[in-house]
């Protein structure tokens, strides 16, 4: 664990603009001390990357934390595409250094402004946003979440690993054992009642992600313990073989 002066002085992250992620709900310490100073463990750290990442792409960070909180954000699928923004930008930025020693160089202002051109950078952005964000899903979500507050977000969040920790509590069970599966129908209810309709398809990808490494495992083995996210997994796929 981390204080968030150790967190600050780490990533040059403000303790104010920290406070501040907290105050919305974008990301929220690992716990509190008992005079109530925030602590942040590995997995907070991993989403401030994700957070500072989006940042420097110029989202809003009421966007960072809808596409961030969504069941559907695909952190690798994010990163790589993080990655090839980075590079037009990187690469649209020596553009325009090439023009500014040009134009030192020559000591007279160039006509050509097309280094400042970024429709390139724009278009990539646009094809990004809707894998992150532009799914049925997704628009679902979005119109659920309008108006909630970072309390709300925190108790819907509680919810969801409320769930897990009874997936937990019965994963010496077999998964088709019929409390794992009733289990299984409460968490695919709980998802279309506070994120989108969760389909047997969404559910089946669902179920794919919390056994696959990742933050998504490691939140629901938090809530349940070890081996929680791959019982999940494995109930999950269980209701969809005798449902579909």
């Amino acid at each position: 664990m981390r204080t968030v002066h150790e967190v600050s002085k780490l990533t040059g992250v403000s303790i104010r603009t920290l406070q501040y992620y907290d105050k919305i709900g974008l990301l929220s310490p690992t716990e509190r001390t008992e005079a109530g100073y925030r602590l942040y463990d590995d997995a907070a750290l991993e989403r401030l990357g994700q957070i500072l990442l989006f940042r420097e792409l110029e989202f809003p960070l009421a966007e960072i934390r809808d596409i961030l909180d969504a069941p559907v954000f695909d952190r690798d699928l994010a990163l790589r595409q993080q990655i090839d923004l980075l590079i037009l930008k990187k690469e649209r930025l020596d553009r325009i250094i090439g023009l500014a020693r040009d134009m030192q160089k020559k000591g007279e202002i160039t006509m050509d402004f097309k280094a400042f051109d970024e429709s390139k950078i724009e278009e990539y952005a646009t094809r990004a946003k809707a894998a992150w964000g532009t799914t049925k899903e997704y628009a679902a979500y979005t119109e659920k979440a309008a108006g909630r507050t970072t309390e709300d977000y925190k108790t819907i969040a509680e919810g969801l690993m409320a769930i897990f920790a009874e997936f937990g509590a019965l994963r010496e069970q077999s998964e088709d054992a019929p409390e794992v599966q009733a289990l299984v129908v409460k968490l695919r209810d709980y998802i279309s009642e506070h994120y989108y309709p969760c389909s047997n398809e969404m559910l089946g990808n669902l179920g794919k992600m919390y056994a696959a490494e990742g933050e998504f495992r490691e939140n629901i083995d938090k809530a349940g313990g070890k081996g929680t996210a791959a019982f999940a997994s494995n109930a999950i796929a269980v209701f969809l073989a005798a449902n579909n």
